[in-house]
């Protein structure tokens, strides 16, 4: 029981939701990626977090957990002394938003989908972990929200935050930072490793690969793309992503139409081909061929 429960941990806290513990126990260090002129990567733990930078102010993208807010404010001092003024969130995961209410206290206005502020103003279960993630307080809430998309004009470029239905979640956004030429696609792409879709917060495979094929025909091969976790990305990287996930969905798709349980879908492995490529991440092969068959089992 006590190997289960640290495993449980482990995983939380090092990856994309840490749902029931409020601590990142590990020293962790922010490094940032200069993308364009005024566009930066940060990376710490949890999502990747995104900026745009100059002289109207600073947007940032994401807030990670919370105990990092003092660590990703310096950082992002040394790159500007310019006020955040808008924090928007691409989903409401906690690896994603623990830390809104650390950068809400600024003065900060976040800005999320509909979805988002919803999931966040109250308790939510996520099924795959068997995990209840309380509600945000007031502060770390969105203030203004979207239904379809919302663009911003600043520091001489232009932003667009646009909707993608049930995909990773029911409120995911991608982020277009179109002069840079540059995506952040949050949690709708894990990069290098298996992808978790939560089945709780209405995700779907198919959203998922919908969204990305949108991201597609948006970029080109100059483009740099952030995913929500992993090492910065491209075109060609995000299109194997793509690939690998319409084969994923294929062969679940028929074992689940001939009637195999779960059982005998673990025992099969249809997945080892890519084990090892892709599950060295948060999800080991097994746990995440569980959570892939629930999704795909629930959205047919």
């Amino acid at each position: 029981m006590k190997l289960f429960k640290a495993l449980f941990l482990f995983l939380f806290s090092t990856s994309l939701l840490i749902a029931g513990n409020h601590e990142v126990k590990e020293e962790v260090k922010i490094t940032t990626t200069k993308l364009a002129t005024g566009v930066y990567m940060l990376q710490g733990k949890g999502g990747n977090i995104g900026l745009s930078i100059g002289e109207d102010g600073i947007l940032m993208i994401d807030s990670q957990f919370a105990p990092l807010s003092e660590k990703i404010k310096a950082s992002i001092k040394e790159l500007s002394t310019k006020p955040i003024k808008y924090l928007v969130n691409t989903h409401w995961h906690f690896d994603h938003t623990n830390g809104n209410e650390n950068i809400a206290k600024d003065g900060v206005i976040i800005v999320s989908h509909e979805n988002v502020k919803k999931r966040l103003s109250e308790d939510s279960f996520i099924k795959a972990f068997n995990k209840t993630v309380p509600a945000l307080p007031k502060i770390a809430l969105p203030t203004i929200t979207f239904t379809d998309k919302i663009d911003f004009d600043l520091n001489n470029e232009n932003i667009e935050v646009i909707y993608q239905k049930n995909a990773h979640t029911d409120g995911d956004s991608v982020i277009f930072f179109k002069n840079a030429n540059v995506v952040h696609a949050g949690d709708i792409y894990f990069n290098g490793f298996y992808p978790f879709i939560d089945e709780s917060s209405k995700g779907d495979v198919e959203g998922v690969i919908k969204a990305v094929e949108y991201i597609l025909n948006r970029v080109d091969d100059n483009t740099k793309i952030i995913p929500g976790h992993g090492k910065l990305s491209n075109k060609k990287e995000l299109t194997y992503y793509k690939e690998t996930l319409i084969e994923l969905n294929k062969r679940m798709k028929k074992l689940i139409a001939e009637g195999k349980t779960l059982e005998e879908i673990v025992a099969l492995k249809p997945f080892a081909d890519y084990d090892e490529k892709l599950g060295g991440g948060f999800l080991p092969p097994e746990k995440f061929l569980k959570i892939f068959y629930g999704v795909v089992k629930a959205n047919q």
